[in-house]
């Protein structure tokens, strides 16, 4: 046999598969697309997570769009994180074009357009199905770790939960949570400290600082309620198709702590709710993170540490996760190693630097008698990428530089007319988007708050009545204040100064 007869057999057998896939494409060999030399992923593996990775403009996204479409035919819910505001485009039908039918030929398959069923979703100030989730249902660890808290903060914010707990005070948004924070280290102080132990007031303020610091990029809008139920992910259409939820993130690129924050609450969330799969046909769910560098960016060491243990113990779960991402350096090594499917697509050498990352690049995948991988990648075109993944005995296929399917659903985005219907005619618009505010820690300790300042004006009275009169004469009159009225008044008119109280003098 030829190279080519011999190379078309290496990628058949290689990628031969008895249960269902995914069709990625067909492979390349020197530049030349091989037609039928399919490209598959089995679904049973999908679970094992997956990095898409390669420099702008050569089809991260549409390779991405890709597979939503694929598992979604297959009956396999989608949650895609929407960085860049691309892939609404997924709710109607593509146009085609003449190049699409073109790059169909070549792969050996007919191009066919379709629509998908859609969710959109926000967890900010923009339009779509609102993602929330309580303080309390982060819980202490959680949360210290997002906060970056020291251990003995951390330990702080197990009693203030713990307090929380035991005098039934609902702690479901920020203003809760820093009410409950200033009422430790003023008019609960000595009640805490009782039950509990000793409360640093400093220890308390570095806290509060680290609220305000998540607050002020847009955590006071997630956290709330009404919570969001993840079992909405896993939602399919009349026709048996798999939901693709998107959430829209694109005003929150600059905010790469609110980004890590929802991540590693909705992972832990799925983790804890969703029953144990075992070794299943296919996932339950596939969610892929695009910029996936956001949520390592300026996460601490601790929250780093928490992504990886999820990403390890997830998949028995049958969720798959995707980290869509210019270079794989972006993604932390420990997470690296755990993805059994990788994509990547062309790296460009402009610098010393570059060279260096796409040598790095090519060692992540085997070996191949067909390909010079460093070369190779430098010269992948549009919407071409080596391909590599698990097969269903979870071995490494042969490596595949591979001409990929085009989207069947539109590649730009969703107009403004057609967006606004889409979310109007939202199951899930009228369960999540209504404003819920019931009575929780913010409000009942202000109304003990009043009750303590209420008491201590009284017991004053009562200091007044019981003094004997004493004879009256001509004195200078002081303009000092009362030393405990003092206390009360001066406390009183800064509380209300931060917000924490309304002033009553």
């Amino acid at each position: 046999m030829n190279r080519k007869e011999t190379f078309f057999q290496y990628i058949n057998e290689g990628y031969l598969t008895k249960g269902d896939f995914l069709l990625m494409g067909s492979a390349m060999l020197d530049g030349e697309t091989m037609k039928n030399s399919f490209v598959k992923v089995p679904l049973k593996t999908l679970n094992r997570h997956g990095l898409i990775a390669g420099a702008t403009g050569t089809g991260k996204t549409k390779t991405l769009q890709v597979m939503a479409e694929a598992l979604s035919e297959k009956g396999i819910p989608v949650l895609l994180m929407d960085i860049k505001g691309d892939l609404s485009g997924l709710a109607q039908r593509s146009l085609g074009h003449p190049k699409i039918d073109e790059r169909h030929a070549a792969i050996g398959i007919p191009f066919e357009a379709k629509n998908f069923p859609v969710e959109i979703l926000s967890i900010s100030e923009q339009n779509g199905v609102r993602l929330r989730a309580t303080v309390s249902e982060f819980g202490p660890v959680l949360l210290s770790r997002i906060l970056d808290l020291s251990d003995a903060q951390s330990g702080i914010v197990s009693i203030i939960f713990k307090y929380c707990d035991d005098n039934k005070l609902p702690l479901l948004d920020l203003n809760d949570f820093r009410k409950v924070l200033q009422f430790a280290s003023e008019e609960g102080k000595a009640e805490i400290q009782r039950e509990y132990g000793l409360i640093s007031p400093a220890s308390i303020g570095a806290i509060l600082r680290k609220v305000i610091e998540i607050e002020q990029q847009g955590g006071d809008l997630f956290f709330g309620e009404r919570s969001f139920d993840v079992q909405d992910l896993v939602r399919k259409d009349v026709d048996g198709n798999g939901i693709i939820s998107i959430l829209r993130l694109t005003d929150i690129q600059d905010r790469p702590k609110l980004f890590s924050t929802f991540m590693l609450q909705l992972l832990a969330e799925i983790y804890s709710t969703f029953p144990e799969q075992g070794d299943s046909a296919k996932p339950e769910l596939v969610i892929f993170i695009d910029e996936a560098h956001l949520i390592f960016k300026e996460a601490s060491k601790a929250l780093v540490s928490q992504i990886e243990s999820i990403v390890k113990l997830i998949r028995s779960k049958g969720i798959g996760l995707f980290f869509v991402t210019q270079n794989p350096n972006d993604v932390p090594e420990d997470v690296l190693g755990q993805l059994g499917l990788k994509i990547q697509h062309a790296l460009r050498a402009f610098t010393a630097k570059d060279r260096k990352a796409i040598k790095l690049a090519a060692e992540n995948y085997p070996d191949s008698e067909y390909y010079d991988v460093d070369e190779v990648l430098t010269s992948l075109g549009i919407g071409e990428a080596f391909i590599s993944v698990l097969n269903e005995n979870g071995i490494p296929t042969p490596l595949a530089a591979t001409m990929l399917c085009a989207p069947k659903s539109r590649m730009d985005i969703l107009t403004d007319v057609e967006l606004k219907y889409l979310i109007e005619e939202s199951r899930l618009f009228s369960k999540y988007n209504e404003t819920v505010d019931r009575e929780s820690a913010y409000e009942i300790l202000n109304k003990k708050i009043e009750k303590i300042n209420e008491q201590a004006f009284r017991d004053k009275d009562k200091e007044k009545e019981s003094e004997p009169a004493r004879p009256t004469s001509r004195k200078r009159t002081s303009n000092r204040m009362n030393p405990i009225l003092k206390v009360v008044t001066s406390a009183t008119f800064i509380r209300g100064i931060l917000g924490i109280l309304k002033r009553v003098l």
